[in-house]
């Protein structure tokens, strides 16, 4: 078989496995920053993480974190590293305030993932029921959902960060209350999301998942994670859904 065969045969599989997907699906559950929006787009991850480890710093705990933690640019490598060392402390919770304070900020200039938008209305109006499972600040997603116009497509199922972090992705906590909710059965919704703790914790609920990969390095770590079905663009899932409708 040659090279470009197998890469024909696999679009051929992939696209099929989307198809049922989609069908399958009557309960949609977003990650948020990811699939709806890239939220650090104009307000960079990286500066809030450095405000963060600055905050620390200056109230003395500069050695609760490691030289790597202090220079990741994820902030939530720093939450997650002082929740470790002070789990559920009024510390955690003072840092992840500060970072929501941080995302909150980062709303006005986030940038819409593109064929969200209208992938969401169209879910909506063909009788799905949605909602957002992310490790995000609930409070986050709620005022970008505002600013588009989307709040409608989603209220009350907005499911997000408390100071309980151990109950974050990949842990299903935020799924099972939305599918909890919503009276779903795990096997007729669907999870989409962007990195593998979106999978690990789509499997631990037992919800099917597809990912989406904005990228070629995110599309393999999704795949090394053992995710079936990953599309670069959410135009195929439209498509898909405008053949139901």
């Amino acid at each position: 078989m040659t090279s470009d065969t197998a890469q024909t045969d696999l679009v051929t599989v992939e696209t099929g496995n989307l198809r049922e997907l989609i069908t399958r699906a009557r309960f949609i559950l977003f990650d948020f920053d990811g699939p709806i929006c890239r939220l650090f787009a104009g307000h960079k991850a990286e500066q809030v993480a450095k405000e963060l480890v600055a905050w620390l710093e200056q109230q003395g705990l500069r050695e609760l974190l490691t030289e790597e933690e202090r220079v990741h640019p994820d902030p939530m490598v720093v939450l997650y590293a002082v929740n470790r060392r002070h789990p559920r402390s009024d510390l955690v919770a003072e840092l992840e305030e500060r970072l929501t304070q941080q995302e909150l900020k980062a709303v006005g200039s986030a940038m819409p993932t593109a064929y969200a938008d209208p992938l969401i209305r169209t879910w909506k109006a063909i009788g799905s029921r949605l909602a957002v499972t992310t490790n995000n600040s609930p409070r986050t997603v709620t005022g970008y959902l505002s600013v588009r116009g989307l709040d409608d497509c989603f209220t009350p199922h907005v499911y997000g960060r408390t100071t309980e972090l151990d109950l974050l992705k990949p842990n299903p906590h935020c799924l099972n209350r939305a599918l909890n909710a919503m009276g779903a059965a795990p096997s007729a919704a669907l999870m989409i999301g962007d990195a593998p703790t979106d999978l690990y914790a789509a499997e631990r609920a037992g919800v099917p998942f597809l990912g989406y990969a904005r990228n070629e390095y995110k599309a393999k770590q999704l795949r090394d994670a053992g995710a079936e079905t990953v599309v670069g663009s959410l135009l195929p899932v439209l498509r898909l859904l405008w053949d139901q409708a």
